[in-house]
């Protein structure tokens, strides 16, 4: 598939060296088919390990806790870790992406990602594992940001084909890792510490594609006249001569986004769906083990709910960008949820798996809100400024929910309070989606 959809791009990719005239016309068509593969590849990596920091510690968060003597108090605060470093890391991401690139961004995340997974369980403290957490999710939060940036910038044409092969490779990462964490963990001997650490791999595998396109601070994006906006459904161009979007592109003067009704809906939307994920990364293998469901199956339970995004993060942004309107989907993807935790709160471990199913549905709301922030702006630096503000004050605002629900369950001793509080927050969550489908983009709010 990779190679199919490279070759397809690789007309709308610049070569990621400096040529003499001689050498353009002989060598140019190769190089830039080679880099656009190994762009692809490194985007698919790149989105592989984005998730497994957290899914594999949901796996095994009761061993963490025991090694650690967490409260679940405690526990509840390490769940909303992710959420916090992502809002307060991610929102550097475009100024840095400006300074330095954005890929040279993304493989400095990658360092971060494998360093922080490598050196956290062996810091035999709660303090240290969170701060080595937190260098793993720093890295995880400018990728975060920077992935539909690189996409708008490279892909201006096949933005909904390349955010649905980052999003089902992000999914593929969270399954994985959700599944085989545990079974892993006793091959290595049952150390909960090995289990965790033996992720690092993954992450200093994500460094290599990205260091070709390190130096390019310059370079230029596909972003070329007569390119397919992804604000426009129907695929048509912007009305904007060729000179004003590459002065718009190259000079990135910075938009009022605050002034944009769309882009605090998809911030807030991004908030909510964010604090579903991560309640559902962090405390769904919980809810079963509490409701009798061995741990092993737990952790299966878990990896299908997180597998469920492997098809549908592909399919969700083609049909999304083919839609006037996402309101549809976003309403659709939330009755999914509903019904996920009604069915745990009535029966948690009689339907297990149907509930699994259903909550993973739901959790493609992810992968809907990154193809929203590509489709709500013209422009590269619109998309880097977009996604900068939803990520980061999503993020924000999803910064309680994980925390909330460890404490409502340390102190009610159950889960029906946490289950009834996400089941609450999904109301508002379809209400700003509809909002934030709407087509618009933030440029004619920002200037309105």
């Amino acid at each position: 598939m990779m190679g199919v959809m490279a070759s397809e791009e690789s007309r709308t990719v610049t070569s990621p060296q400096i040529r003499t005239p001689e050498a353009h016309t002989t060598t140019e068509p190769a190089t830039r088919a080679w880099a656009t593969r190994l762009l692809v590849v490194g985007i698919v990596l790149t989105a592989l390990n984005l998730r497994p920091a957290i899914t594999s510690l949901g796996a095994l968060l009761e061993e963490v806790r025991d090694g650690l003597g967490m409260s679940g108090s405690v526990a509840g605060l390490l769940t909303s870790v992710p959420p916090l470093c992502f809002a307060v890391f991610g929102v550097t991401a475009p100024r840095l992406a400006r300074r330095f690139g954005p890929a040279a961004v993304v493989c400095a995340g990658m360092v971060a990602i494998a360093a922080g997974l490598l050196v956290r369980p062996y810091t035999h403290s709660t303090a240290g594992f969170l701060a080595a957490s937190a260098l793993t999710l720093m890295g995880i939060a400018v990728s975060n940001v920077l992935m539909p940036v690189i996409v708008k910038r490279w892909f201006p044409d096949r933005v909904g084909s390349m955010t649905g092969l980052y999003s089902m490779a992000l999914a593929l990462g969270t399954a994985v890792a959700a599944a085989v964490t545990v079974p892993m963990t006793e091959a290595l001997g049952g150390s909960w510490q090995s289990g965790l650490a033996i992720w690092s791999l993954l992450g200093v595998v994500a460094i290599v594609p990205w260091i070709p396109f390190v130096r390019q601070r310059g370079a230029r994006s596909a972003e070329q006249p007569g390119a397919r906006s992804a604000g426009q459904p129907d695929g048509r161009s912007a009305e904007q001569p060729a000179g004003q979007r590459e002065h718009a592109r190259v000079a990135a003067p910075a938009l009022r986004i605050t002034r944009s009704g769309t882009a605090w809906a998809l911030a807030v939307y991004f908030g909510l769906q964010a604090t579903g994920a991560y309640v559902t990364m962090g405390w769904m293998a919980q809810i079963f083990r509490d409701a009798g469901v061995p741990a092993g199956t737990a952790g299966l339970l878990l990896a299908v709910t997180m597998v469920m995004g492997v098809p549908l993060a592909f399919v969700i942004p083609r049909l999304a960008t083919r839609l006037p309107h996402q309101g549809p989907i976003v309403i659709a993807l939330g009755v999914c949820g509903l019904a996920g935790y009604a069915g745990l709160y009535l029966a948690p471990a009689a339907g297990s798996w149907a509930w699994a199913l259903l909550l993973g549905i739901s959790n493609c709301s992810f992968p809907l809100a990154l193809t929203m922030v590509g489709m709500r702006s013209r422009t590269s630096a619109g998309v880097a400024q977009l996604s900068g503000f939803a990520q980061s004050t999503g993020y924000l605002i999803s910064i309680p929910g994980p925390l909330l629900v460890g404490v409502l369950y340390q102190h009610s001793g159950g889960w029906s309070l946490p289950i009834g509080l996400m089941t609450a927050l999904l109301i508002p969550q379809m209400v700003v989606g509809v909002l934030a489908g709407r087509n618009r983009t933030v440029e004619d709010e920002a200037a309105a």
